[in-house]
């Protein structure tokens, strides 16, 4: 298993739990690589990159449809709102 953020895969509400804690850590060791550093500017960008997922995925040629999550989606959703402005 993978334990950096970015290339840690969630399968299901346990992997998603390991995905916040690598999320978290990723926060305190790494500020420097995150857009939104407040809660507030980072739950804007949750937002805002929960709208725009659907495009991530078909301009990456994703089958996924974020109409339909899953705790994959999830976690695409906070690594986004890591950068998203």
């Amino acid at each position: 298993m993978n334990d950096t953020v970015n290339d840690f895969k969630v399968t299901d509400r346990k992997t998603f739990i390991k995905f916040l804690d690598l999320l978290r850590k990723d926060f305190l060791d790494n500020p420097e690589k995150w857009e939104n550093k407040t809660l507030p500017d980072f739950l804007e960008a949750l937002s805002a990159y929960t709208e725009d997922v659907q495009g991530y995925y078909d301009n990456m040629k994703l089958d996924i449809k974020a109409d339909k999550p899953d705790w994959s989606t999830f976690a695409d959703i906070f690594k986004g709102a890591k950068i998203y402005e």
